[in-house]
Parts: C-alpha cells; sequence; structure tokens
C-alpha cells in the first residue's frame, strides 16, 4: 500500500511527538520532580497517540483510494497479534508476535503497519492486563517496529530466500531496537537518580547519560531483547514463507489497489427501439381464433370448437 503526502505528514508528525516523548528527559535540567514529570507525559502521549493514529489510517485510504475491507483486514491482523502475545508471555522475551508483525508491515507497507503495531499492542495490553505508564510508549515503538518491514527494499520483486533472509535480518537488529527504545522509558523511573554507575543523572552531559544507558541495556534486558531476535529469525525463516502467501493472497482477493470503474452498455441503432420485437405471426389473432383457408385441414383443425 503506498504512502502519499498526507501519510507521510501524519506518520513524521507523530513520530517527532514520539522522539520528544522518549528522549526529552536526557535534555532536562536535574530537578527533583522529573521523574514524576516523566510519568505525567503517558497519559498526554497515549490521549495524543489515539487521534493521531486514526489521522495515519484516514490519510492512508484518502491517498490511496482504499476502502473498508482494508481497515477489516488491520482488525484482523491486530486481533491475531495480540492473541499471539499471551504466548510467550514475555519469558526471556519469547514474543511470537513480533515476528508476524515484520511479515504484516512486509505486506501491507509502512502506514498500514505502523497502525497495525500500536493497535496490536494496545489490544495486547488490554488482553493481558498490561496496562499502565508504559503502554503508549510501547505502542510506539511497536509502531516503529512494523512500519520498518514496510520501508524495506523490493516490496514487489524480491521474493523467495533473498526475501526471508532480508526480513529474518530486520528483525533481529528491530527487535533489539525495540527492548532499547523500552529501555529508554523506564530508565529514569527504574533506579534512584545518580544511585549507580548505570542510573540516569539528570542534567549531566547528553554523552555521559548515554554510556550509563548503554551499560544499564547491558545489564539489564540483553538476554530479553536476544531472546525475542532469535525467535523472530526462527518464525521467520521457517514458517514466514507460508504466512507471507498468505497475506499477499488475503490482499489480492481484497483487491486493495483495484480501481472501479464504470462502463456503459452498447448503444442501441439509431432504427431500433430496445424493445424486442416479436418473432411469431404480426397478426394481432391467435392462430385458434383466424380464419382457416381451403387447405388447412378439417374444422378441429382450423380452430374450430363448437
Amino acid at each position: 500500500m503506498r504512502l502519499g503526502p498526507r501519510a507521510i505528514a501524519a506518520l513524521v508528525l507523530i513520530s517527532a511527538i514520539g522522539v520528544a516523548a522518549f528522549g526529552w528527559p536526557l535534555l532536562a535540567d536535574g530537578g527533583s520532580g522529573l521523574a514524576a514529570a516523566h510519568a505525567g507525559v503517558a497519559p498526554w502521549l497515549f490521549a495524543g497517540l489515539l487521534p493521531l493514529l486514526v489521522g495515519v489510517v484516514v490519510a492512508t485510504i484518502a491517498d490511496s483510494g482504499l476502502d473498508a475491507k482494508a481497515v477489516a483486514m488491520l482488525g484482523v491482523l491486530a486481533a491475531a497479534g495480540a492473541a499471539l502475545r499471551p504466548l510467550g508471555a514475555g519469558t526471556a522475551g519469547l514474543e511470537p508476535m513480533f515476528f508476524l508483525m515484520v511479515l504484516s508491515g512486509r505486506v501491507l507497507g509502512p502506514g498500514f503497519g505502523f497502525v497495525l503495531g500500536a493497535v496490536t499492542m494496545f489490544a495486547s495490553a488490554l488482553l493481558t492486563g498490561g496496562v499502565g505508564p508504559w503502554m503508549p510508549y510501547q505502542m510506539l515503538s511497536m509502531a516503529w517496529f512494523t512500519m520498518g518491514a514496510g520501508l524495506l527494499p523490493g516490496p514487489v520483486r524480491l521474493r523467495g530466500r533473498g526475501e526471508l533472509l532480508m526480513l529474518a535480518a530486520y528483525g533481529a537488529v528491530a527487535s533489539f531496537a525495540y527492548g532499547t527504545a523500552m529501555n529508554l522509558q523506564g530508565w529514569v523511573l527504574a533506579l534512584p537518580e545518580g544511585s549507580s554507575g548505570i542510573a540516569f543523572h539528570a542534567g549531566e552531559p547528553v554523552h555521559e547519560n548515554l554510556v550509563r544507558f548503554a551499560a544499564y541495556c547491558l545489564a539489564t534486558s540483553m538476554g530479553w531483547d536476544l531472546g525475542r531476535a532469535a525467535l523472530t529469525v526462527v518464525l521467520t525463516l521457517t514458517i514466514g514463507s507460508t504466512v507471507l502467501k498468505a497475506l499477499r493472497r488475503a490482499t489480492r482477493r481484497a483487491a486493495f489497489e483495484a480501481q472501479v470503474t464504470f462502463e456503459g452498455g452498447e448503444k442501441p441503432h439509431p432504427g431500433h427501439s430496445g424493445v424486442r420485437r416479436p418473432t411469431g405471426p404480426t397478426s394481432h389473432t391467435s392462430p385458434l381464433s383466424r380464419p382457416a383457408g381451403p387447405a388447412e385441414g378439417p374444422p378441429f383443425a382450423r380452430g374450430d370448437l363448437r
């Protein structure tokens, strides 16, 4: 599904808001209320995220000429992704929904992929009881994760083993990127400020805090991110081809790109009307009521029913 100018503008706007929501503590001055302020951003981010997601859908539909079938498929894939998430229950980062998001983003494109990732994470949070100040950040991270798969090269020409290898490599790298983004959100709140060498130090230079942040990621979440990346790679290489074929067959049957045209019927000849002329006898009398000639046989064959 192609991205038009309105969809691109909506994605740029919502991504800029998301980057600011994740990274503003790195630029803030030191203060005792920084952690509370960071936690208070989440409700406002969620309140702004939902209408912006609707705006991305509307802009994509307006630019690509899609209809309700595309929105219905979006809902089906979001429900499938939400149902997959509890299967791993987050154990060691084994979350099978990530591989489905990679393949769906590849087929649906970046615009609908962005919305699919956010809606899937929202639905799974409601399903698993994972609603909290981290939820809008998870929605944004998963939206970027799925959108990235739609931005990969060769969406039309690249098929087969090469495409699977590319998607598996992207899934591995993006799994670490997702974990890093979520670590950045929780790092400010996870440890008391300045309590250790890996804790956040408000007001200090950005590069020093980034060094501490890298150490924090290595110490706390590397195992989870590695498990997530490994499972995504294994599922993509084993059943990815089947899932891709099913998704592409569904989009073809839905005819997302089909343009509806109306063609008029064949014009009638000027000398003919639209009513078919009778092919039988032209007289208004029926064969049973018209008088018979001398060669028409006996009286009962001439309609003489007296």
